[in-house]
Order: C-alpha cells, then sequence, then structure tokens
C-alpha cells in the first residue's frame, strides 16, 4: 500500500526517503474495519485531538482568563467560546489536509511553496514552539512552587527540564500511552475546575449571569471600552497556538489508514472532525471555568489581605496566577481551593510540554528532513526556554513571570500568520486536496478566523513590541 494518498488531483511529488510525519509513530494504530460500530470508530480516531486540546489551556491562557474574569465578570465570556470556534475551524481543517494529501503543514510547506521560504518558516516556527515551551516551562515551575514553598521558582524551573525523560520513556511504548497519559492530566485539569466551580458553595455560578454572557454579550459597550478590547485580544491572541496547526496535520496519521479508499479517508475525517470538536469543547469548558472562577472570587475587590499579613492588590498589572493561588484559600475560606489550582496548573504544564515536543519534531522533519533522536531534540527545545527563564528569574527575581510570558506572547503573534495562511492555500486547492478539498462553510469560516486573528494580532503588535522591549531594557 502506498505511503501517499491518492486524491483527484495532480500527482504529488514523490516521497523522499524517511519522509513520514512523527517515523517512529506513523501508522501505527490499527484501525477496526468500516462496518464496526460507530463507537469502536470513535475510539480508534479518539486521541490527536485530545493531544492538540491542552495548547489551548496550557499555562500561557490562564493569565488572560483570570484576568478578564477579575476586571470584567463574565463580559468576556463570549470571547472565550468566539476564540473556542475559531480554533476549531482551524484545526478541523488542519487534521483534514493530513489525511487528504499524506503530508503534514510542514511538509507541505517545504515542498509546495517557493524555496527561500524554508529557512524563514523553520526558524520562525521553532522560535514559536520555545517561546510557547517557555510559557509551560513557567506554569509547571510555578505551580511546583506553589505546591512545595521551600523550593524556590529558579530551582522549580530546572527541575521541569527533566521532564524530557519522562517524554521519552513514554515514546518507547507508542503513541496511545502518550494519549492515555495526556488524558489523564487533562481528566485532572477538567475534574479540579469541576469541583471549584460546582463542588464549592462559595462558586456557584448564577446561571442566567453565565447565559447572558457568553450568548448575549453588549456589542455596543464592548467596542467603547478600549479595556475590554485589549483584554479580548489577548484571549484570542493566546488561544490559536502555530504548532498545533503543524502537530494536528502529522497526528492523525499515526493512523493505519486505508488510503487507497475514498470511502477510508472520508470515514478518518467525518471521526477526525467528531475528535476535534469534543477535546476543543473540553479546552473551551477549562477556559471558560478559569474566568468564571475569576469573576466570583475576585471581581469588584482590589485587594486582600493574607494571614501572613502580606497585602496582595488586584490590577491589571498583577501576576494574575501567583495571585490566585495565595488568594483562593483566604477568599473562599478553604485550602483546597488553592490546592486544586495547583494541581490544575502542574497537570496543564505538564501535558502541554509533551505536545511542544512533538511539535518540534514534526516541524524539524518536516520543513528540513533532520533526523535526530526524541530525547536530543527534547533537551534542545527545553535548553532554548529554560535559559532565558533561568537568567530572567535569576536577575529580576519571581516577579518576572509576567514578563516572560508577556516575551512569549509576542512572539506567537508573530508566528502564527506564518502557520494559518499556509494551512488555508493548501486546503482550498483542488490541486494538492483533490476531491478532500474544503467546501464552503469551512472555507468561509476558516478565512474569516485567520484574518480575523491576524487583523487582532497586528493591531495589538506595537503595544506588544513596546511591552517587550520594556521588558528586555529592564524597565
Amino acid at each position: 500500500m502506498s505511503d501517499r494518498i491518492q486524491n483527484t488531483g495532480p500527482a504529488a511529488p514523490p516521497a523522499r526517503p524517511g519522509g513520514l510525519s512523527l517515523e517512529g509513530l506513523h501508522g501505527t494504530v490499527r484501525l477496526p474495519e468500516m462496518a464496526a460500530t460507530p463507537w469502536r470508530q470513535y475510539l480508534a480516531f479518539f486521541g490527536p485531538a485530545l493531544l492538540i486540546s491542552v495548547g489551548y489551556m496550557d499555562p500561557g491562557n490562564w493569565a488572560t482568563d483570570l484576568q478578564a474574569g477579575a476586571q470584567f465578570k463574565y463580559q468576556l465570556l463570549w470571547i472565550v467560546g468566539v476564540s473556542s470556534l475559531m480554533a476549531i475551524f482551524l484545526q478541523v481543517i488542519s487534521a483534514r489536509l493530513g489525511l487528504a494529501t499524506g503530508k503534514d503543514l510542514a511538509q507541505c510547506c517545504r515542498d509546495y511553496l517557493p524555496a527561500w521560504t524554508r529557512w524563514p518558516n523553520y526558524l520562525s516556527c521553532e522560535l514559536a514552539i520555545a517561546a510557547c515551551d517557555l510559557a509551560e516551562i513557567l506554569g509547571s515551575a510555578v505551580a511546583i512552587h506553589l505546591l512545595f514553598p521551600r523550593i524556590s521558582l529558579l530551582l522549580a524551573v530546572c527541575i521541569t527540564g527533566l521532564d524530557v525523560l519522562v517524554l521519552l520513556t513514554l515514546q518507547r511504548f507508542g503513541i496511545r500511552m502518550i494519549e492515555a497519559v495526556v488524558l489523564v492530566l487533562v481528566a485532572t485539569i477538567a475534574g479540579c475546575y469541576l469541583i471549584e466551580i460546582f463542588g464549592l458553595a462559595q462558586t456557584t455560578p448564577a446561571v442566567l449571569e453565565l447565559g447572558r454572557g457568553l450568548l448575549a454579550p453588549d456589542l455596543p459597550a464592548f467596542f467603547r471600552s478600549k479595556d475590554l478590547v485589549f483584554v479580548a485580544i489577548g484571549i484570542i491572541g493566546a488561544t490559536v497556538m502555530p504548532h498545533n496547526l503543524y502537530l494536528h496535520s502529522a497526528l492523525v496519521q499515526t493512523r493505519q489508514l486505508r488510503k487507497d479508499e475514498p470511502a477510508a479517508i472520508r470515514q478518518a475525517i467525518h471521526y477526525n472532525t467528531l475528535d476535534t470538536v469534543v477535546a476543543l469543547s473540553v479546552a473551551f469548558f477549562v477556559n471558560a471555568a478559569i474566568l468564571v472562577l475569576a469573576a466570583i472570587v475576585f471581581f469588584g475587590k482590589y485587594q486582600v489581605t493574607l494571614g501572613s499579613g502580606q497585602v496582595v492588590s488586584f490590577n491589571a498589572n498583577a501576576d494574575w496566577i501567583q495571585v490566585a493561588y495565595l488568594t483562593l484559600a483566604p477568599l473562599l475560606g478553604t485550602v483546597l481551593a488553592s490546592l486544586l489550582f495547583a494541581v490544575a496548573l502542574l497537570a496543564s504544564g505538564q501535558s502541554s510540554t509533551i505536545t511542544g515536543t512533538l511539535a518540534g519534531q514534526v516541524v524539524m522533519e518536516g520543513f528540513m528532513h533532520w533526523k535526530i533522536q526524541p530525547w536530543i531534540r527534547r533537551l534542545i527545545t527545553r535548553l532554548c526556554a529554560i535559559a532565558p527563564a533561568i537568567l530572567f528569574i535569576a536577575v529580576r527575581g519571581d516577579n518576572s513571570i509576567n514578563d516572560l510570558l508577556t516575551l512569549s506572547q509576542v512572539v506567537l503573534a508573530m508566528q502564527l500568520p506564518l502557520a494559518m495562511l499556509p494551512l488555508m492555500y493548501f486546503a482550498c486547492s483542488k490541486r494538492h486536496m483533490g476531491s478532500q478539498r474544503i467546501g464552503k462553510f469551512l472555507m468561509v469560516t476558516g478565512w474569516a478566523s485567520c484574518l480575523l486573528i491576524t487583523a487582532l494580532d497586528l493591531y495589538g503588535l506595537p503595544d506588544a513590541l513596546h511591552d517587550a522591549w520594556s521588558i528586555l531594557g529592564g524597565r
């Protein structure tokens, strides 16, 4: 059976030796016969979108969600919904690209775009992956420091580098083991927030008010408020991760697809679309829960005095992750609230770092056809993220966390259009996608999402670059 999908368009260039996405994991999951029950089919395809979903609830999203809820209560809940919807459209298209072409997005960029674009695209992808890894390192390190106060934040950053050994072990057991571990971590995050929101009497939300915030936003008031628009841009900008668009198109190829059967490809597209909708709906729930928790606990308050006498202020420049941990217990009257928050944060950082490594492998092999051992690849990526974290924290102390997250978001905003635009170009092309080219609905929603996110990134980029320059200058 060919390693390429036979489509109805012109023949794609022949596969180069070793040109498979995630070669050690490619086509390793057996699928049931097409006559099997829908449930068995769904379980066989379940997994790739789960790995993608963790990028939409990584520590980089937490600060913006916490700030949105604390400052504006439920007014930006609809923005969380819209950004999640755009993420679903783009990830569905990414999965379809991988299934229809037999290539991931990085391979398509290498094979079909002008040769001069290869190095700029590759280097920008690597920079974006390192930026994502930085946010994940910081989230995990902060969680470790909060759970074990005797471990300094600087030491906690160093400890996060050891997860390279965990990933190396997991990859030896195959993609299903990786998916199982991530499922446990995602379930931990979701479970913690289920308890936070519905298990504690003090945090039970008003359902009608939630519904209005999600389904009936006050749009005139929204556009009149620069502060609302600014935080909304932050939420949308932190939602779609560029490396996820590359990774999803590769992960769907870990299944043993019957590539010579058009019906099998259509079935794979159907179940991967369902997988994407379900997984990213869970990510929406987590992000919405973070915002709702912040709205219930912090909205209308300006500061809280801890038992130690320390006064914690709530303002736009606050380090909301640490503020939330420190103040949830005294405000809600139970230590469980802060403990659940820290456990969920640690699970978020660790699940995101697994997918970041896989994305790095896809990008390197797809653009450059370089093959290196996964643990070496992970070590390189981790060092690129740990080095600036250690330097900033050593020089400027624990208060540099927000500054580092700001820098990572600037890098992601600059790289995201370089991933979205080629994705939409290939997905709309009958030459590359054949009969599986996306239809009008995905074409319209995909391009609308792409152009809106790009416009918002460009709109917010001058301020972001100014903040980044101030941070690098030590001001």
